[in-house]
């Protein structure tokens, strides 16, 4: 479907590091080849379009429009795209693309592809009435999910998911999630619907019961207990996932491992960790990151969630409150994840 659109759309651009939000109008763009423009919806706002607001990340070029978290509707289609149709809901993520000839790509690892791309990030991103991306980098959204619903699922929900099948845990595994937060409301319940004995670590008594509800059987406040002396009591995490950006944490957290166990982070401190390789010797344990995963992984996320009801907690803004909704999730003060609305 080709629909060539003659007009302007509005776009919420960062000129320079550390610069304010700026809503411009640009021309709206056409679709290359291999390429498809969707009209957005929703866009999640991602600690991680920090990276565009502060120009932290290296060879960023500005302006740039950020955004990751994308869902709306293909309204154009450029040449050589076969798969995708007009008026498909489908969502973009933080995988913006693939080479698909590099070593990792022929090895079928696009996420570690030698020249990937970022959204919002490598091109401009769903902070935008409309987005032009790879269609290698679409993902479909199954009708049991909301726009709103699925937009976080789009980097946060996927990133948790996929660390989680990918870790080794076996269904009544004891597995730890770090951190109540944007990531890990997800992660407990991904965790439980997987059939973990699922563990939540937060800080102070009032979490626990948000905790619980969202399907953790175990939970650990550490303002008043150890968590390595915790799960140690429990039997040992066969997997802990660090989703709160703690370093001094998320290193105590391999005291609590069991014997095999693994370490997880896809939270990203700023300081280093700090491990006793002795322990990790001694126990066979094992430590280890995770990206988010490609338009593929995101569709089992997606599906996962809406067959099991997995759901973010969200919080909306329209597309004229850019900045607020920034300053909600910079903060910390969301709860959890927070979603501009441009439909």
């Amino acid at each position: 479907m080709k629909q060539t659109l003659v007009g302007l759309m509005k776009a919420a651009q960062v000129s320079k590091p550390g610069g304010q939000w700026e809503m411009v109008e640009r021309e709206i763009p056409e679709p290359g080849t291999g390429q498809v423009r969707i009209k957005v919806e929703v866009c999640g706002i991602c600690h991680s379009d920090m990276f565009v607001k502060e120009g932290a990340w290296p060879g960023l070029a500005f302006p740039r429009v950020p955004g990751h978290e994308v869902v709306g509707r293909i309204d154009a289609i450029g040449e050589n795209v076969t798969n995708w149709k007009g008026g498909q809901r489908v969502g973009v993520g933080w995988h913006g693309g693939h080479c698909f000839i590099c070593e990792a790509c022929r090895r079928g690892d696009f996420v570690m592809c030698q020249t990937k791309k970022v959204t919002g990030i490598s091109f401009d991103g769903g902070y935008a009435e409309y987005l032009i991306v790879g269609s290698e980098a679409v993902a479909a959204i199954p009708d049991e999910l909301s726009s709103e619903e699925a937009a976080p699922l789009m980097c946060a929900g996927i990133t948790v998911f996929n660390a989680l099948r990918n870790s080794g845990a076996r269904a009544g595994d004891l597995v730890a999630i770090h951190g109540i937060g944007g990531l890990g409301h997800l992660g407990i319940q991904y965790a439980r619907q997987m059939g973990f004995v699922t563990v939540a670590i937060g800080r102070q008594k009032d979490k626990e019961p948000l905790a619980k509800k969202l399907g953790a059987t175990y939970y650990i406040d550490t303002a008043v207990s150890d968590p390595a002396d915790e799960l140690k009591r429990l039997g040992g995490a066969r997997v802990a996932l660090a989703t709160a950006p703690d370093a001094k944490a998320i290193s105590a957290l391999v005291g609590g491992l069991s014997p095999n166990g693994k370490l997880v982070i896809v939270a990203a401190p700023a300081e280093p960790l700090i491990i006793n390789p002795i322990s990790l010797i001694g126990g066979k344990q094992s430590i280890s990151g995770w990206a988010s995963g490609t338009a593929k992984d995101s569709e089992d996320a997606l599906q996962f969630a809406a067959l099991t009801g997995v759901r973010p907690m969200i919080e909306r803004y329209p597309f004229s409150k850019v900045n607020d909704g920034y300053e909600q999730m910079r903060s910390g003060k969301a709860r959890f994840r927070v979603v501009l609305t441009l439909a």
